[in-house]
This record gives structure tokens, sequence and C-alpha cells, in this order.
């Protein structure tokens, strides 16, 4: 599957530290090699994995591509970004 970030994910990356960089691209690796799991409510397009017990990854799947559409280090700025989409 090919693999696809986001301006807007990368940017996240970018402020996280290299630790939790790390735990972000090996969770992205294991989604490549299995589908999309837990799809988010609400008719929204996209999926969420839970990277850590607070981090949050945002993808979607199109046409054999995963897109990685946001990274968040705390549930409280999943939450806040998700609260907005309502």
């Amino acid at each position: 599957m090919e693999l696809e970030y986001s301006d807007d994910s990368l940017k996240d990356l970018q402020k996280f530290e290299k630790q939790l960089q790390a735990f972000f691209i090996r969770h992205v690796e294991k989604l490549q090699k299995m589908p999309p799991r837990r799809h988010m409510r609400h008719g929204l397009p996209w999926h969420v994995e839970n990277v850590t017990q607070q981090a949050r990854l945002l993808y979607k799947e199109k046409e054999g591509v995963l897109q990685i559409v946001r990274c968040f280090a705390t549930h409280k700025e999943y939450e806040r970004w998700y609260n907005s989409m309502r």
C-alpha cells in the first residue's frame, strides 16, 4: 500500500519529540501492512488509531493509498479538533 503524508501531518510530526515521532512512524508502517480498522463516527471520512494512550493518528484509505491526515500528541488536541468537525 502506498503512503502519503498531508502537509498538516508533517507539521504535526515535526513538533513532536524524537521518541513520539518514532512511535508514529512504526505505527504507520504497521498500518501499511494491515487495512484500516476503526472508522470515525458522524459520517466523517477518516479512520483514527491510538498510537499511545494519548497520541492519535488520523488517516484515510483511498484507492490503495494510505493518506496520513493529522497527528495528535494528546487526546485533548484530538478532541478539540474532533469537536470542531461536528
